[in-house]
């Protein structure tokens, strides 16, 4: 049983990161192997809109055809049997890394049709984990919480099922004292980080260990 994690975030120790890591954890409690993988380590660009994964009869129908570091990256994924995504929030929405990857994860496997239906192989579960610097407040404030929503229901209708962590008013800084960002308390956001990061990570652990549970009562 193989469970693969995405970060998109450009930072390989921070929260993201970690969260993704912790999840990891989990998996490993349950017998799984596991990979993380950094987007950023990769070269490859987004979608290019040539629709040779739509186009009937094609030798790439279904399969994205460009021959980039994402190729093989695809074909792992096909051997899995759970992912996790994971990425920052920067300016409202997923970096441009993960943004790009979920591009062109998603894309090849979608059908135009009426309902909407999935070319992906089989049914897995799928986790996204966000962290970001608004509030709960602010989450609902500024319709992260649609976005987010869109998202999931994109991941479930292609993989079979999806769920959605969001760590919240995370550590931006190692100090905040070098930074020009007075918006912030940084008094606050230790405590922050001190108090719910940590549970953020217990239900990240949770998340892995789940798909793990959930793997094995597929595969046996």
């Amino acid at each position: 049983m193989k469970i693969i994690a995405f970060n998109g975030s450009p930072r390989k120790k921070w929260n993201t990161a970690t969260l993704l890591n912790k999840a990891l954890e989990g998996a490993v409690t349950q017998g799984a192997e596991t990979e993380l993988i950094h987007l950023y380590d990769l070269n490859y660009k987004g979608c290019i809109s040539c629709f040779a994964c739509k186009t009937k009869g094609g030798k790439s129908y279904g399969k994205c055809p460009i021959q980039d570091d994402l190729a093989p990256v695809f074909k792992k994924v096909e051997e899995a049997d759970a992912i996790i995504l994971g990425s920052p929030i920067y300016l409202g929405r997923v970096t441009g890394e993960m943004g790009a990857f979920m591009d062109r994860l998603i894309f090849q496997y979608s059908v135009y049709s009426n309902p909407p239906q999935s070319l992906f192989p089989k049914k897995i579960p799928t986790g996204i984990i966000y962290t970001m610097n608004a509030t709960e407040e602010q989450v609902k404030e500024l319709g992260y919480s649609q976005q987010f929503a869109i998202i999931e229901n994109m991941l479930g209708r292609i993989f079979g099922e999806a769920e959605t962590l969001s760590s919240l008013d995370t550590y931006q800084f190692d100090d905040y004292s070098k930074m020009v960002a007075p918006r912030f308390d940084p008094e606050k956001k230790a405590q922050r980080r001190k108090e719910e990061f940590p549970e953020d990570c217990k239900k990240a652990f949770a998340m892995g260990a789940r798909f793990a549970k959930q793997g094995i009562g597929i595969n046996q």
